[in-house]
């Protein structure tokens, strides 16, 4: 079996377990918010690193300009990064998803100081090998796993990756939940239910379509390539379901 099917079903078992991970019934107070994002933030971003990647070998980001790949996959990669670098806030100005994403962790008292100096380190010319084994445990491998993808994987691994690696894991289960907490903290957590708003409404509808299409033209009628963006695949969701857990340890260890 080649094509979508394919990788759905190489995916299934795994995806299925981060669907039904016990993280989100556990995250029923603000403090369990404020943990989840100051791990989640580090997925957020290196997502975007993914996104640049795919965008760098798609189409040419280069001067003088050259056309690169095909017109459909430029269209498809430059469409996503547009949504992704320049959404619509609330206040209906632009903002990358990222950004929105640092605005909601403010707003809930969430420290975005681990973040911040990780991007610091970075801009004062630190390597990113060096920034990445400083990171907390529970995401030094995740983003680990993603920059290895981005250095080494060919351009088709890296799209089945971005698709149904990255796109639309957000439950709506989850965003349930923080629905709820918005009701209890009322206005303390709208830039985060925002920001699962807009990842399921846009991420996880429209640029995951667009994704499957990269995918589709990138690996054409190549069972080879087939198999190695579904196993990718699999291998990305692994990465992210051990996140959830050293998240969900992270929540668990204050009631201990």
């Amino acid at each position: 079996m080649t094509g979508i099917p394919h990788i759905k079903g190489t995916i299934a078992p795994v995806r299925e377990r981060i669907i039904q991970h016990p993280l989100y019934p556990e995250m029923q107070r603000m403090d369990d918010i404020r943990a989840f994002m100051q791990y989640h933030v580090f997925a957020v971003w290196d997502f975007m690193s993914l996104l640049k990647s795919l965008q760098r070998n798609l189409t040419c980001t280069d001067i003088p300009w050259i056309p690169k790949g095909s017109a459909a996959t430029r269209f498809l990669i430059n469409e996503i990064v547009t949504g992704e670098e320049s959404d619509v806030a609330p206040d209906g100005t632009r903002l990358s998803h990222f950004e929105l994403y640092l605005q909601a962790m403010e707003q809930v008292g969430a420290d975005t100081s681990g973040i911040k100096e990780c991007l610091q380190q970075l801009e004062r010319g630190k390597s990113l090998t060096a920034v990445i084994n400083g990171l907390p445990p529970a995401v030094r491998g995740f983003v680990k796993h993603t920059f290895d993808l981005i250095a080494n994987e060919p351009v088709h691994v890296q799209a089945a990756v971005f698709t149904f690696g990255r796109e639309d894991l957000i439950p709506d289960m989850f965003l349930a939940l923080v629905n709820d907490l918005d009701k209890q903290f009322p206005g303390q957590i709208s830039l985060f239910k925002y920001y699962l708003e807009r990842h399921i409404e846009v991420d996880g509808d429209h640029h995951s379509h667009l994704g499957m299409e990269m995918v589709q033209e990138l690996c054409g009628n190549d069972p080879q390539k087939w198999e190695e963006a579904a196993h990718a695949s699999r291998a990305a969701l692994e990465q992210r379901n051990a996140l959830w857990n050293g998240i969900l340890e992270e929540i668990k260890s204050f009631v201990e």
